[in-house]
């Protein structure tokens, strides 16, 4: 039994290529039951996300490599020339490794992110949902899950912005210690400015006004939010009530001077503002630092931050890799004893069919005997083949890295 993981990622292909072979709706259906139907497959699933596609089969031939290939193709509608150099292969324990590394999110283009988890249990469930999954995929996925759980756990990988939107969410949480309730305007609609604002609203931040140039898009984003829209003309007027502001337009003179900015503190009775300049050029007048109860931070300070957590976040990797190490020797240990298993039963099998066929030998030959005779005698039996194989059936659960060879030894010198 072997598990195989034939796939392309962010790495491997270009975006033209992924998109090319991503699977969604029937196709997704469509790929798990053409892959099972290939004669030497028992199990399969596919993970089919924006930056990767990845199959996963567990089978008992060779081949299967080309065979997978020529589906996609078919499937998708794509030579095999144009996506077979972007493939990788791996199997056995660099499979397994694979799977726990991309459910830790170690494989991840932001190393630590969320999302995958989600997305693999996704896949695991059609796939069952499909009845394409059997015990060893079933177990993998199971342990792969618990894994990127031990490591979230015992690392601290998933800590800490490491994307410009999110570097101003955690800066904003170092001054107001909670965003809850906390009302924001974004000035300008550009996606940065956007992401920001979701990170907010997910971290309790409510209240949201938005202005722009464009009217109309004011009023879009505003009903994505829950929130409002306000002329851009008038948007200084509003900062009166807002904590927070995110200033992300295209204007190549600053909106928000130092002297408008003092005039308002003064209207705030000095109450805190925090303000995150993400345009380029800037759009805030760095001088308004200098205020009193006004934090202003512009992209350079969030990509400071971002770098620094980065480093962060490769240190953690390096706990979490070990972690991985760990749970991928405990899978294959299961996996290699799913070999052993028929292997015992068979021993086990076949010492009893000789005890059997004796028995009725001697049985036949001293008809004169007793049932508390025979019964004594076939405990004998009984009792002398247990003691015979079991430093056999011993030595192959406890054979490990010599299983495979103890397994075949075995099966030669009883004639398996």
């Amino acid at each position: 039994m072997n598990l195989l993981v034939l796939g392309l990622n962010h790495k491997t292909a270009g975006v033209e290529i992924r998109e090319r072979l991503a699977f969604s709706g029937d196709k997704l259906s469509i790929g798990l039951q053409k892959i099972k139907g290939l004669g030497h497959v028992k199990e399969v699933a596919i993970l089919s996300t924006c930056n990767r596609v990845e199959v996963f089969v567990v089978t008992q031939q060779e081949g299967v490599f080309e065979d997978i290939k020529v589906q996609l193709s078919e499937i998708h509608g794509i030579e095999t020339q144009l996506f077979s150099p972007h493939l990788y292969l791996y199997s056995g324990y660099e499979g397994v490794r694979h799977v726990f590394r991309v459910a830790s999110s170690l494989d991840s283009m932001v190393v630590g992110e969320p999302q995958i988890l989600g997305q693999l249990k996704e896949a695991y469930s059609f796939a069952q949902r499909q009845g394409t999954t059997g015990p060893v995929l079933n177990r993998l996925f199971s342990h792969a899950i618990s894994t990127s759980k031990r490591v979230r756990t015992e690392t601290r990988i998933a800590e800490n912005a490491v994307s410009i939107s999110y570097a101003a969410v955690e800066l904003a949480k170092r001054i107001f210690t909670s965003l809850q309730g906390k009302r924001f305007m974004l000035i300008g609609a550009g996606e940065m400015a956007e992401l920001a604002a979701r990170h907010l609203i997910n971290n309790g931040a409510r209240d949201v006004v938005v202005a722009n140039r464009t009217y109309q898009r004011a009023c879009e984003l505003a009903t994505d939010f829950c929130g409002r829209a306000v002329d851009f003309k008038d948007f200084f007027s509003e900062l009166v009530h807002i904590d927070i502001v995110i200033c992300s337009t295209a204007a190549s003179e600053y909106v928000i001077k130092k002297d408008q900015m003092q005039r308002l503190m003064r209207d705030r009775r000095n109450r805190p503002v925090f303000i995150i300049d993400i345009s380029v050029p800037r759009n805030v007048d760095p001088a308004v630092n200098d205020i009193d109860n006004v934090y202003l931070y512009d992209v350079d300070d969030l990509q400071g931050v971002v770098d620094a957590n980065k480093s962060g976040r490769a240190k953690e990797a390096e706990k979490a890799e070990g972690i991985v190490i760990e749970e991928v020797d405990r899978f294959i240990s299961w996996l290699d004893s799913l070999q052993v298993v028929p292997t015992i039963v068979a021993l086990r099998q076949k010492a009893e069919a000789i005890r059997d066929e004796e028995f009725k030998k001697f049985r036949n030959r001293f008809s004169n005997i007793g049932d508390e005779e025979l019964k004594a005698v076939h405990y004998m039996g009984t009792a002398i083949i247990n003691k015979l194989i079991h430093p056999s059936m011993v030595a192959l659960k406890e054979s490990g890295a010599e299983q495979t060879e103890l397994v075949a030894m075995v099966k030669r010198l009883y004639n398996l």
